[in-house]
């Protein structure tokens, strides 16, 4: 897959199949509209294409309030190449990027690079100025191009609409395991493992406490969760605690994972990826750390249960 992050650098290779999204999350109904792509592009044996934006656009036009992710541009990037798309470009959006008019965007950038045989795009995408771009202004533009265009419908999940706003939600409350089943990957992030206080070894339950890589990156709702851990391509399970650990009168947020795995030594600077699998408990005050103890190690008893489904 072609990651193209310069429009300089393009070369024009025949006509596409194109989609264009922001894509936070690239849940299972953003992967429906990419292999619609795929498939149409493999069938007219043209080029796959998708145009994506980095930073998220609303980290521009709405400082105020800073939009958490779901997903890394890596993250996506790694995704999207298993869907087998051929080529992606990522448009550095700044404020003068924001300022250029859905035409403008569709004739210099879109038209001029790629040459669409045909564009598919979700049914609240947006694009240009104003986010003038909606998908009528893309059907009627159509018409006076030589393209056509199909609006795909959001997908449904009974009486669910799949969306990245819903999967934030499920999220931010703490629904990991159903957020998984919404994105179609289990949820989870590259994180950075930093030194911490050295409480947990002398706990016995030594931890890794961990920063992610992406500074927007969201975090599940405070609480203990069964996790799985990716250590160089390697599978580690454990339990992550993301909270402030109130038994030690502490008030800065903390994110810490205990992996079962008595060999993995020396984590300090490395990078991880943690994925949620399941929610196991709020996060709780103890009368004294042996109390505490004491729930870690049913909490561990528990999670060596839910292993089984797993492996």
């Amino acid at each position: 897959m072609d990651v193209l992050t310069n429009l300089e650098n393009i070369k024009s290779e025949g006509r596409s199949i194109l989609t264009i999204g922001s894509f936070d999350g690239l849940h299972r109904g953003h992967q429906e509209i990419v292999k619609k792509v795929v498939s149409q592009a493999q069938l007219q044996h043209l080029q796959s294409v998708v145009i994506t934006f980095d930073p998220h656009p609303r980290h521009i036009l709405d400082k105020g309030s800073k939009l958490s992710l779901l997903i890394s541009l890596g993250k996506k990037l790694s995704l999207l190449e298993k869907l087998h798309v051929d080529k992606v470009l990522v448009i550095p959006f700044t404020e003068d990027f924001s300022k250029i008019t859905a035409h403008v965007f569709m004739e210099e950038i879109v038209i001029n690079n790629f040459n669409p045989e045909h564009i598919i795009i979700g049914h609240d995408h947006h694009f240009g100025h104003k986010r003038e771009g909606s998908p009528q202004f893309l059907i009627d533009y159509s018409k006076s191009r030589n393209f056509t265009c199909k609006v795909v419908e959001a997908v449904a999940d009974a009486a669910v609409i799949l969306s990245s706003s819903h999967i934030r939600q499920l999220i931010n409350e703490g629904f990991v395991r159903r957020a998984s089943f919404e994105l179609g990957w289990v949820y989870g992030f590259k994180a950075k493992v930093v030194h911490g206080a050295g409480r947990g070894k002398k706990m016995t339950f030594p931890t890794a406490n961990f920063i992610p890589i992406e500074e927007n990156q969201l975090f599940p709702k405070n609480g203990v969760y069964f996790c799985r851990g990716r250590i160089n391509s390697n599978s580690q399970y454990g339990m992550c605690n993301l909270g402030v650990r109130p038994t030690f009168n502490e008030k800065n947020f903390v994110a810490e994972i205990h992996f079962f795995a008595e060999d993995i030594n020396n984590l300090y600077n490395r990078e991880i990826e943690i994925e949620f699998l399941e929610r196991i408990r709020d996060e709780q005050k103890f009368d004294n750390a042996d109390h505490l103890v004491q729930q870690l190690k049913k909490d561990k008893s528990y999670c060596n249960q839910l292993l089984q489904k797993y492996l």
